[in-house]
C-alpha cells in the first residue's frame, strides 16, 4: 500500500497491486476481506446495530480495525449507517439489501466448517 501524506495528515491510500475485479471470487474477497468483517456482517444480522455493542462482542478488535473495517462494509453497499439527529450523537448500522445477501453464505460456510471441525482442527494444530 502506498500512503499519501500532507502536513501529517493522511489522506488517503492507494493499494499497491490493484484489485482483480475479472471473476466474481475476486469481487466478493475484496468485499469480505478483512478479519472482522464475517463477524460484524453477522453481528449486525442477529440484531447488535451500535459499534459499542459490535465493540462488547468483537473485544479483541481495536475500536480502530472496527471503524474501519464497517466503513469498508458501508462503502461497498453491504451495510448502511443511520445517525440519529439528537444528542448524545447515536449512530447504527443495519445490512443493506444486498448485505443481506451474504448470510446464506456466511451460513453455510459456517456449516462447512462445523462439518469437519474434527478434521481441521487437527491438521490446524499441526
Amino acid at each position: 500500500m502506498t500512503y499519501i501524506w500532507r502536513s501529517n495528515q493522511l489522506l488517503m491510500y492507494k493499494k499497491k497491486i490493484p484489485v482483480s475485479l475479472d471473476c466474481g471470487l475476486h469481487l466478493f474477497l475484496e468485499v469480505i476481506n478483512g478479519k472482522w468483517k464475517i463477524s460484524l456482517i453477522w453481528c449486525i444480522y442477529s440484531g447488535i446495530k451500535r459499534p459499542g455493542e459490535l465493540q462488547r462482542k468483537l473485544p479483541k478488535a481495536s475500536r480502530r480495525v472496527l471503524d474501519t473495517q464497517l466503513k469498508q462494509l458501508t462503502d461497498h453497499g453491504i451495510l448502511s449507517k443511520i445517525i440519529y439527529d439528537e444528542l448524545p450523537l447515536k449512530v447504527e448500522y443495519e445490512l443493506t439489501v444486498l448485505g443481506k445477501t451474504l448470510i446464506p453464505v456466511i451460513s453455510a460456510t459456517a456449516q462447512w466448517g462445523e462439518d469437519h471441525r474434527n478434521e481441521l482442527e487437527e491438521l490446524i494444530r499441526l
